[in-house]
């Protein structure tokens, strides 16, 4: 094998970040799926990312420079760069809804533990004998804030041209992923099929936060409502509702509305009402005087306290 920092075009001083630039050049330029039927580009491919795998890392690159059983190193990073190796935990390959994510930080580093879901892949993998399971395919959907509250399904269509129905259960949160099992890539030899997973990413809302199995809110009241006391409609995850406000409720009061948040197992949160006073941007004139004659008499310091 020629010298890999030759192959990667980086000479033998280049840093570890100059290293894993020209390698992702390299692999993304090259990469099989990117050229079916190239046996130029897949020779190509395989010198990079064996030479990468001499060199790619600190601790591999110092046992290359210091001469180390290289041969055996070498034998090795040909052998990883001949075939895809199968991923039991799911593939590495960030499929949306068609190609590959070429912008995820992981995929360079763990090409060799892919499953290959392109003709190339299951070839080589086929040319050694091996059974691989197929690729575990990931796929991203977005859900409005009440759909991840209280459920709901929706249907996406896969690469394949297959519907999948998506059944979306109550309080999930972002980042879970659901799974779908035999729904992925095909098996290589007498491999099984992959599965596919499907990740969620929750909307925000401009009314409503979660936390934790809570959904706050915040309520504008008026003056005279948080002096006096009243009763006024509130939003909630299921519609409105009325609730009543004491009087003498002021800003940063908060209030519960019960079992209104989130369903963790067979019981809902509750909604949190933060209450905020807001006083009239255009003051009547004969307000103030009135809160003038009547201030003596019913003056206070809200600072007293503090």
């Amino acid at each position: 094998m020629k010298n890999p920092y030759e192959i990667l075009g980086v000479s033998n001083t280049a840093t570890q970040d100059e290293i894993k630039k020209a390698y992702r050049t390299l692999a993304k330029k090259l990469h099989p799926d990117l050229n079916p039927g190239n046996k130029g580009a897949e020779a190509r491919f395989k010198d990079v990312t064996a030479a990468y795998q001499l060199v790619g890392t600190e601790e591999a690159r110092g046992k290359y420079d210091r001469g180390e059983t290289e041969e055996q190193m070498q034998q090795r990073a040909r052998d990883q760069a001949s075939y895809y190796q199968s991923q039991q935990g799911g593939g590495r390959y960030s499929q949306g809804y068609g190609g590959f994510d070429f912008e995820d930080s992981d995929f360079f580093e763990n090409i060799f533990r892919n499953a290959g879901s392109g003709p190339q892949g299951r070839r080589w993998s086929t040319q050694q004998g091996n059974d691989h399971p197929g690729e575990d395919h990931l796929y991203k959907m977005e859900v409005d804030f009440k759909d991840a509250v209280l459920g709901a399904e929706r249907e996406i269509t896969l690469p394949t041209g297959k519907k999948l129905l998506v059944k979306i259960p109550a309080g999930i949160q972002s980042g879970a992923k659901l799974r779908f099992k035999n729904q992925g890539g095909p098996g290589v030899g007498k491999g099984p099929t992959g599965h596919a997973f499907v990740e969620i990413s929750v909307r925000p809302d401009k009314n409503f936060t979660r936390v934790g199995n809570n959904i706050e809110t915040e309520l504008p009241i008026s003056f005279q409502e948080g002096l006096l006391g009243a009763e006024v409609k509130v939003s909630t995850i299921d519609g409105q509702v009325m609730l009543k406000i004491p009087a003498g409720s002021s800003t940063g009061n908060r209030l519960r509305i019960s079992g209104k948040g989130v369903l963790a197992g067979e019981k809902r949160g509750d909604q949190i009402v933060h209450l905020k006073v807001v006083l009239p941007k255009d003051v009547n004139p004969d307000l103030q005087e009135a809160l003038r004659k009547l201030g003596p008499q019913f003056d206070y310091n809200p600072r007293s306290e503090a």
